[in-house]
């Protein structure tokens, strides 16, 4: 028979460590309606993303990317989102990573952008497909020139024996690519495009009667219709 294990005062939180029980958040009165929805989901999420980057909310383009490997493992990290139109929402990653190799045995992913000051989440079902070289390149072109050296240097995921063999790494691609001399995109990093299936808009609400619309693809992706429909909070 299993014996329950023993908890020792050291593993305890101690006094000063705040309760998650006792924390509480009281939502707005104001909600969002059918009528107020935009006629696509990418116009909708356009409306609230702009919402999000006027009020001043930090990188309001970082959105939480759950994959699942082909044995259906999840894992989770904060990405950014660097491009949506009606196509889809792109972000870039190295290929080899553990989301590029789950993204390769199972395209199936979410994204989730937690906007908690303004009481938003914006949460996307759909698949994730490569796109093109020319468009990883042009985008790999406005990056930042440690960002460009960053995507060689780390073999992301993997396991390293220290920071110094990272830096080294690093020190080495900056000696081989000085500041203003043009970096290749590294043919296993690049972008993936999000086609959604489901574009869920969460506002909270007073006594946790939240306002869930979400938008359901309906036909193939290039009919763009969709179907709103109200989910119980």
């Amino acid at each position: 028979m299993l014996q329950d294990e023993a908890v020792h005062p050291a593993d305890m939180p101690s006094a000063d460590t705040p309760d998650p029980s006792s924390m509480r958040a009281h939502y707005r009165a104001e909600g969002i309606a059918e009528s107020d929805l935009a006629a696509s989901p990418y116009d909708q999420f356009g409306r609230w993303f702009k919402d999000a980057a006027v009020a001043g909310l930090h990188e309001p383009n970082a959105m939480v990317v759950s994959t699942a490997d082909a044995a259906g493992r999840p894992s989770s990290r904060t990405v950014l989102l660097k491009a949506f139109d009606e196509r889809g929402f792109v972000f870039f990653t190295n290929y080899t990573s553990r989301k590029g190799r789950e993204l390769a045995e199972n395209p199936h992913v979410s994204l989730l952008f937690p906007w908690h000051p303004l009481a938003r989440q914006v949460i996307v079902i759909g698949t994730a497909e490569r796109i093109g070289r020319d468009e990883t390149a042009a985008y790999f072109r406005t990056r930042p020139h440690g960002s460009q050296l960053g995507a060689w240097a780390s073999e992301q995921s993997a396991p390293i024996a220290s920071r110094d063999e990272l830096e080294r790494a690093y020190e080495e691609l900056a000696a081989r690519y000085p500041e203003g001399e043009q970096v290749p995109a590294p043919p296993h990093w690049g972008g993936y495009r999000v086609t959604p299936e489901t574009v869920e808009f969460w506002q909270g609400r007073l006594n946790r009667l939240h306002d869930r619309l979400r938008y359901a693809r309906e036909g193939a992706p290039e009919a763009g219709q969709w179907r709103v429909e109200r989910l119980a909070p």
